[in-house]
């Protein structure tokens, strides 16, 4: 797994990107211990592993 943005993986799972940062919402204790803020372009390759699995979006 890599790094992708945002907006990578929101188009990735079909959705816009305003409603992909909804769902990052949801897991805002997960990204916080993983150094991810919400202006955080770049998301690290261990919370794209993560989001992946739970939404179901194949990279």
């Amino acid at each position: 797994m890599k790094s992708y943005t945002k907006s990578e993986l929101a188009r990735a799972a079909g959705v816009s990107v305003d409603t992909f940062r909804r769902w990052l919402k949801t897991d805002r204790e997960f990204l916080r211990a993983n150094n991810v803020q919400p202006k955080t372009k770049y998301l690290p390759p261990v919370v794209v592993k993560y989001l992946c699995e739970k939404y179901c979006i194949d990279m």
